[in-house]
């Protein structure tokens, strides 16, 4: 059961809040004051509990509804709004109180979506300021973050599935000694760019686990390559991850150059402890509402820094 603070009624449902309100209007019915004051609590308590769900289930509303007196009223349906982006009636009726970006609206639930644009239809000011705050809050600076600073996970459910890639690299800078072991394959500890392959591809696999926010996806493509840069003393790490979803792999590209470079760290450590392991970054990447990606050469990147 959701209630918002700034709704009107409280706990003790006295008037009609707004997920009872998305539940009616998902069934296609209408109450009135005095008919949702006619119901016992425990059915006030179930419109509402019905109306914070995603998918609204319109045969328990009915029953729900039954004992209203004066009964419920057959209405037109009306649907949520669109999941994707909010329209630009609402972009410009909250832009007063703060932005309210595609990003920010897909990763709101059904019913958040759902008060935002019944709060903004009434047009009462306080109540939109107040409605953005607790909604939205911190999701202006972060979508990952919700009005009190809790994380959450981004909703992707309104997201096309689409094809999307990405590209991470990373590096391993070392002594002259630890090179030397590295490039004839003396290390004692064995393969060093095989074992940090593998490394690199399992922790991929593992993003979500690793990552508290990040989705799980199904990988359809994922490669490591390590290559010696005899100048430098150096490994160069690229990883490639592919997948067919509704959010990016950069993650995914990411983890798994990051832990590749760690695996080369750890199975060369003993010979030289001062290794320095970056600049890890996204190469690019493709797929999604955002776009393509594609960095700039590192040394444009210090230039600009």
């Amino acid at each position: 059961m959701k209630l918002y603070s700034f709704d009107v009624g409280g706990e003790r449902l006295e008037l009609l809040p707004l997920a009872a309100r998305r539940a009616l209007d998902l069934a296609g019915y209408k109450l009135s004051l005095a008919g949702w004051t006619s119901l016992p609590l425990e059915a006030r308590r179930e419109l509402v509990r019905l109306g914070s769900e995603g998918a609204v289930n319109t045969a328990e509303v009915l029953r729900a509804l039954a004992p209203a007196q004066p009964p419920a009223a057959a209405c037109e349906v009306l649907p949520d709004p669109p999941p994707a982006a909010p329209t630009p009636v609402l972009v410009e009726a909250f832009a007063p109180y703060g932005r309210l970006t595609a990003a920010i609206w897909s990763s709101l639930d059904e019913l958040d979506r759902y008060a935002l644009n019944k709060v903004a239809v009434r047009g009462d000011p306080e109540r939109m300021k107040a409605a953005h705050l607790e909604i939205i809050g911190h999701r202006q600076v972060s979508t990952h973050l919700g009005p009190k600073g809790g994380a959450h996970m981004v909703n992707v459910s309104g997201k096309a599935v689409t094809e999307r890639r990405a590209v991470a690299e990373s590096r391993v800078s070392m002594n002259r000694d630890a090179f030397a072991l590295l490039s004839t394959d003396s290390v004692p500890k064995g393969d060093v760019l095989g074992t940090a392959r593998i490394a690199g591809i399992l922790a991929a696999k593992r993003t979500s686990e690793l990552i508290p926010l990040c989705h799980p996806l199904p990988l359809t493509q994922l490669a490591v390559e390590l290559t010696l840069d005899e100048q430098e003393h150096a490994v160069a790490i690229q990883a490639k991850v592919r997948t067919e979803g509704k959010t990016g792999v950069e993650m995914e590209a990411l983890v798994a150059a990051s832990v590749a470079a760690l695996t080369v760290y750890d199975m060369l450590k003993a010979v030289d402890r001062s290794m320095v392991i970056g600049p890890t970054r996204l190469l690019e990447k493709s797929g999604g509402a955002s776009g393509d990606f594609r960095a700039a050469p590192a040394a444009a990147q210090r230039e600009a820094r």
